[in-house]
């Protein structure tokens, strides 16, 4: 079994408050569970209007197959016109190490 995560630092474009931020974090996650079938969660930057960090993981019976999705779900990311990706940090492993 292969188990990998990607953790994306993005900053939000014209944001002003909690609330706002919300309004885009949210969506996003749910549209990351519905489009890839992954996990999805805010991990950080939690108090911080502008900043977040969006952590998304996978478990599949093979790196091949969790390599495609973590790339399309960065893709995904990086395409939003209201986010700025600063970082994406990425990690597999398999169930024997």
């Amino acid at each position: 079994m292969w188990i990998a995560w990607i953790e994306f630092d993005i900053r939000l474009g014209e944001v002003h408050s909690l609330k706002e931020k919300r309004s885009f974090v949210r969506p996003l996650i749910a549209e990351l569970k519905r489009r890839f079938e992954v996990s999805a969660a805010e991990t950080g930057h939690l108090d911080q209007h502008r900043r977040a960090l969006i952590g998304v993981a996978a478990v599949a019976a093979d790196r091949a197959h969790l390599v495609e999705v973590l790339d399309a779900v960065e893709r995904f990311v990086a395409a939003r016109p209201e986010v700025e990706l600063l970082s994406a940090r990425r990690r597999d492993l398999h169930s024997e190490d």
